[in-house]
């Protein structure tokens, strides 16, 4: 029986989201499957994957074919890399300590990329916020302005309407005196 390490879709329409399964090579791609390895979220930023990573080593060690996808996300969360230390204390290259010594430096300077990307979207988040803060300011600056020059030209407006009314009042009651 040939086994697939292969995706296996799920969610909503518009919001995909997998799971990681090991399935028979003529099974349909939601079909029946022979073990759940993991998830894959390719919604977020960077990609959220659950992945089961001693069976998933297992599974590529067994002889297991993943799909294209599949194997770019295994590489990326590092079975590759300890698939090949494996061979390598094998061979009697270097001991299983070392290996693991060299798998862990590895995966630390993975998650510090991932940090990194992480640090610069929120960055850009934080900046877009505030240009689109200074942009609201300048606007309610100008509506303001525009709100004061109104409430001036009223008050002249009312200052002059009574000012004739008050200049004609007393004019006839000045004759009406003497």
């Amino acid at each position: 029986m040939a086994t697939k390490i292969r995706l296996q879709r799920g969610g909503r329409k518009g919001y995909a989201f997998y799971s990681i399964v090991i399935a028979d090579a003529r099974a349909p791609r939601d079909g029946r499957f022979t073990e759940k390895i993991g998830t894959y979220n390719p919604n977020t930023n960077p990609a959220t994957v659950d992945l089961n990573f001693d069976r998933a080593l297992y599974w590529v060690e067994v002889g297991a074919q993943p799909t294209d996808t599949v194997r770019t996300i295994l590489k990326k969360e590092g079975v590759y890399m300890m698939k090949h230390l494996r061979t390598g204390v094998k061979k009697g290259a270097f001991d299983e300590a070392a290996a693991q010594k060299k798998f862990d430096a590895w995966k630390e300077e993975k998650l510090k990329g991932f940090d990194a990307i992480r640090q610069q979207d929120a960055k850009a988040k934080k900046d877009a916020a505030a240009k689109e803060l200074e942009a609201e300011k300048k606007i309610n600056e100008a509506i303001a302005q525009k709100v004061a020059e109104k409430k001036a030209a009223a008050a002249a407006a009312q200052a002059e309407a009574e000012a004739p009314a008050e200049e004609a009042a007393p004019a006839e009651e000045a004759p009406a005196e003497a």
